[in-house]
């Protein structure tokens, strides 16, 4: 039987339900779209600042393309705005099968991390609330290299601090940047489809693809075993 990698879980999205960002959305934008966009957008600059050699907390990021978004349609963001979508972002519920499937791959034998562009405030305060924060060993953050993924010195980082080999780590997201980020410093990694993320027929391709986390768990106990 093979060792069993260590598994590292990004949070926003891959974990917790971004979803619970669309009233608020809805309501600033009337328009269904706009939520999807201001994510890529925060994604897409967190990634151009890292590239121009500029650290800014995702948060940070996250506010400024709101109000960015918001400006292309002649829009004004509140404060009682800015607010609701803080308290959203800090308390998004995890999706339906995440609990138990963490629990089930920790019953199996994995060790499990996360790794998130968040900070470490902020990501504890989600998973805290999310009722998962328990499941994991430890919690890394990109402002320890101050670099956001796809940054190779952010899994670099996190292999250095668990002392492990990075073919043994396997990154768990449901967003293709991430996992060829992974792929590109020796990591395994696993795609979920959550609604919105399709795989990427160029580049690294991810080990394992499911539908959502229990399909993923599925595929890892089998191939190692309880």
């Amino acid at each position: 039987m093979p060792e069993r990698p260590i598994l590292v879980f990004d949070v926003n999205e891959t974990l917790l339900d971004l979803e619970a960002l669309r009233p608020a959305f809805d309501r600033i934008f009337d328009d269904p779209g706009a939520m999807r966009l201001w994510f890529a957008n925060l994604v897409t600059y967190s990634e151009a600042l890292t590239l121009s050699g500029a650290y800014v907390p995702f948060a940070d990021i996250g506010g400024a393309v709101l109000r960015m978004l918001a400006a292309t349609r002649d829009i004004t963001i509140s404060d009682a705005d800015g607010a609701e979508l803080t308290e959203r972002f800090g308390s998004m519920p995890p999706h339906p099968e995440v609990p138990a499937a963490l629990r089930r791959l920790r019953d199996h034998g994995f060790r499990l991390f996360t790794l998130t562009n968040n900070t470490l405030e902020v990501s504890e305060r989600q998973l805290e609330r999310a009722g998962v924060i328990d499941l994991f060993e430890r919690r890394f953050s990109v402002e320890t290299v101050r670099r956001h993924k796809p940054a190779p010195e952010v899994y670099q980082g996190v292999a250095a601090a668990l002392e492990a080999d990075p073919g043994g780590i396997c990154m768990i997201a449901c967003h293709v940047w991430d996992t060829i980020g992974a792929a590109a410093a020796g990591w395994q990694s696993a795609l979920i489809l959550r609604e919105g993320n399709a795989p990427l027929d160029v580049g690294p391709q991810p080990d394992y693809i499911g539908q959502d986390l229990d399909a993923v768990a599925d595929r890892l106990v089998e191939r190692y075993g309880g």
